[in-house]
């Protein structure tokens, strides 16, 4: 079975200090870069997503302005591209990643499908051309991109693995009902071998 990892938005502005930073993504980005180092030549493809925004207009509503954000479907602007909010931490080891997409172009966008390659081929054609079958999904946040990315990932067809140690989330209770939504719709929620004499980030991890 070919398979593939997808790296969702390991990003600055989504870890401390940046725009939307979530508590623990610093040091999940190089919790992900020791997954990588231990087990990447085990996947067939490596998947990096980013936000990539437009930075003068609101990307279809996406970007709270003049308001405050509701942080439901609105947020502060974050990830324009470009800038170094977009870019990946640098404690994420992005050599091993074989294809980047980067989505929210205009538009708000959550699941790493909604992404393109710069020549303009989406994820699903990406992963179909690759003769894909099972993805195993990391990165930020669990109750966002990575709940989007697995939900559409069950919709494609493909068996879904989110591994549970390398995501991190916003909120513990909503991570934790995603994590179950997407157990509940057929995918897997699994643990890798990273806690063997690499400690936790601090945070939650969910």
């Amino acid at each position: 079975m070919t398979r593939a990892l997808i790296v969702v938005d390991v990003q600055n502005d989504f870890t401390e200090g940046g725009a939307l930073g979530v508590t623990g993504g610093q040091a999940l980005a190089g919790r992900i870069s020791a997954f990588l180092a231990r087990h990447g030549d085990e996947y067939d493809l490596i998947v990096g997503s980013r936000d990539w925004h437009h930075g003068d207009d609101d990307n279809g509503g996406h970007f709270a302005v003049g308001v405050e954000p509701d942080f439901v479907t609105t947020w502060p602007v974050h990830c324009v591209a470009g800038t170094p909010g977009a870019e990946y931490h640098p404690e994420l080891d992005t050599a091993p990643i074989d294809v980047h997409v980067m989505k929210g172009q205009g538009e708000p966008a959550y699941s790493a499908f909604e992404g393109t390659t710069d020549t303009g081929q989406d994820l699903a054609d990406v992963l179909f051309d690759r003769a894909v079958h099972e993805i195993a999904i990391v990165g930020i946040a669990t109750d966002h991109c990575v709940r989007a990315t697995a939900q559409d990932g069950l919709r494609a067809g493909l068996d879904v693995v989110v591994l549970r140690d390398l995501v991190v989330g916003v909120d513990p209770g909503r991570s934790a009902t995603a994590l179950a939504e997407i157990a509940d719709a057929g995918g897997h929620v699994d643990q890798s071998d990273m806690d063997e004499g690499i400690g936790r980030p601090g945070g939650a991890l969910v």
